[in-house]
């Protein structure tokens, strides 16, 4: 049943039909094809319940944060921070594009956004420093994916609203594998440097001018703080944080850079509004394909196959994560969490994996195919802002992939990579 929806769905996106109606064509075919009709009703309200939960409020909310931050002049503070702070080291341009993402990713959960901030900034600065543009391109797109694990998370905001684990402790779960994985890319980077023979931006370390920038910073600098301590000190639910930090960023493009235009509010709105409908209306249509193979017992026809081959929590993890990732190479990156997370977080319960760890190891892979071609949307960003041909990012992308699937390998294999923090949180 899976694999005749699976191929349904790749023929009809093949045909050029937009996403969304790809999955209600995929949805509508599979219920014709096991014969009840008389749960075509049901399409409507299951279309509509996928976008219910409370929780999902909170992804416009995270999107209009990093539309603000962009538009008030905040992101180029922060940009300017991480040059300070690590520009004189070698490579310093690529030392300050980790850790601007990293920066970033507290703040608007989106591996997109980070990809699109910090790309349209830092490609032609490296471009222009002597840096390969293909390599310039790679790094910026491997670091974006650090955007969806260090929470805020629009992934994890998902998994938590169809699993109906606590976001909050999933947000909490994901800062020491978000810190993991920035500090995979900056050792990776510190071994191309040598290699590359990359220059510096600075010529000397200046306590001056990381105080001056970090004074400039420092209102964007505290937007993560709001969220992540809202939410660890029990004041304020992710939704609450998240709408809390988009006030928070408005006041001070108004009142502190005072670049922040009307015209300004207007687009951060706009661009909010297209992308949060375009998110929701892709979770409505697979939340009724993902019903369909739940009312069919998927996960349960599915748990004896993988508990044949796997008799640990870690090689159950290391199985799903290779399905996951392999679908997720010709699939939309929130399109394939909704599809695949009710059918694999039941069998992932049933080898007594905790949800959280079971969540940040999804969030990872899923988010690890953001750079995958040949449909990793990150590739298509980062070649556009970058201006690199995209036959060249897919050529030399792998690396930068490789590196991110040993983080994945480390957190399925060591579960207290997620769960530590968490636990000492009382989570």
């Amino acid at each position: 049943m899976a694999l005749v929806l699976l191929c349904i769905f790749f023929v009809t996106l093949a045909a050029g039909l937009p996403l969304f109606a790809a999955m209600l064509s995929t949805a509508f075919s599979g219920i014709v094809y096991i014969g009840k009709l008389g749960q075509l009703r049901i399409m409507i309200q299951q279309f509509y319940g996928g976008m219910e939960p409370f929780s999902l409020l909170a992804i416009p909310y995270f999107i209009l944060v990093g539309e603000l931050m962009s538009h008030s002049g905040l992101t180029a503070r922060l940009l300017r921070f991480s040059e300070a702070l690590v520009g004189h080291l070698k490579g310093g341009l690529g030392y300050v594009t980790v850790v601007a993402s990293i920066i970033f990713a507290g703040v608007n959960g989106s591996a997109a956004a980070d990809a699109s901030a910090v790309g349209s900034i830092m490609i032609p600065a490296m471009k222009k420093g002597g840096y390969p543009d293909s390599y310039a391109a790679g790094l910026t797109a491997g670091s974006s994916l650090i955007g969806p694990i260090i929470p805020p998370s629009i992934f994890m905001i998902l998994f938590g609203a169809m699993t109906k684990t606590n976001v909050g402790a999933l947000f909490i779960a994901g800062v020491v594998p978000g810190l993991l994985l920035g500090l995979a890319f900056i050792i990776m980077h510190r071994i191309s440097a040598s290699r590359l023979g990359l220059p510096v931006v600075n010529a000397k370390f200046s306590f001056k001018e990381l105080f001056v920038s970090a004074g400039g910073a420092a209102a964007a600098l505290f937007a993560p703080g709001i969220i992540v301590g809202g939410i660890l000190f029990g004041f304020m639910t992710p939704t609450e944080s998240g709408a809390v930090a988009s006030g928070y960023v408005l006041l001070m493009g108004l009142l502190w850079t005072r670049q922040l235009s009307f015209k300004g509010i207007v687009q951060s709105i706009s661009s909010t509004v297209r992308l949060s409908s375009v998110i929701f209306i892709v979770i409505g249509a697979a939340t009724i394909v993902g019903w369909i193979l739940s009312s069919e017992r998927m996960p349960q026809q599915l748990a004896p196959l993988v508990m044949q081959y796997a008799s640990t929590p870690s090689t159950v993890l290391l199985l799903i994560s290779i399905v996951i990732f392999a679908i997720g190479m010709f699939m939309e990156e929130i399109a394939a969490l909704v599809l695949l997370t009710p059918v694999f977080s039941p069998l992932a319960a049933q080898a007594g994996i905790d949800p959280l760890h079971f969540g940040i190891v999804m969030t990872l892979n899923i988010t690890i195919a953001l750079i995958t071609p040949p449909m990793g949307a990150c590739v298509y960003i980062v070649s556009s802002v970058g201006n690199v041909p995209l036959e060249k990012m897919f050529k030399h992308i792998w690396p930068f992939v490789v590196v991110a699937l040993i983080c994945q390998l480390l957190l399925i294999f060591v579960p207290e990579l997620s769960l530590w923090l968490p636990r000492r949180l009382g989570y």
